[in-house]
Order: C-alpha cells, then sequence, then structure tokens
C-alpha cells in the first residue's frame, strides 16, 4: 500500500478568523507523516501547546492528493513547476 504523505504545519495568523500568516518565513514545519493518524496527532499535540495563543493554528495539508500517478501529469507538471 502507498503511503499517503501528510504535512503538518501552522504559525501566527495575521486574523484567527483567516487563513493568512503573518509571516511566512517563520512558519513551523512540525513534519511530514506517513498516514492521517499519525499526521492527526502530531497536529493535535502542536495545536495543544499553543492553545492559548488563538492567532496560532495548525493544519493538515493532505500531500498525496497533489500527485497521482495514474494520471499522465499532475496539475503541478502541467504548470511547469
Amino acid at each position: 500500500m502507498a503511503n499517503r504523505l501528510h504535512l503538518v504545519f501552522g504559525g501566527e495568523l495575521v486574523d484567527p478568523s483567516t487563513t493568512t500568516f503573518k509571516d511566512v518565513n517563520n512558519i513551523d514545519i512540525v513534519g511530514m507523516f506517513p498516514d492521517y493518524q499519525s499526521a492527526h496527532d502530531a497536529w493535535k499535540a502542536a495545536a495543544q501547546r499553543t492553545v492559548d495563543d488563538a492567532h496560532t493554528r495548525y493544519f493538515i495539508a493532505h500531500i498525496h492528493r497533489l500527485r497521482d500517478e495514474g494520471l499522465a501529469a499532475s496539475p503541478t507538471e502541467e504548470l511547469g513547476l
């Protein structure tokens, strides 16, 4: 079974009602995880460490959705990236 990679990251937001980071150079990269459960566990731990800071949020990005090996070219490749 293929890994379903997930990236956990977070940081301080400009406004807690948006997802715009205040300083993208200071984004906290928690790590890359091989499955959703381990990513969720890491996300939860990071979020709980910063629970008193309303402007700090953590996210899980589904990296495995960015590339589908079954397609001739992924949308990223189409852009030439």
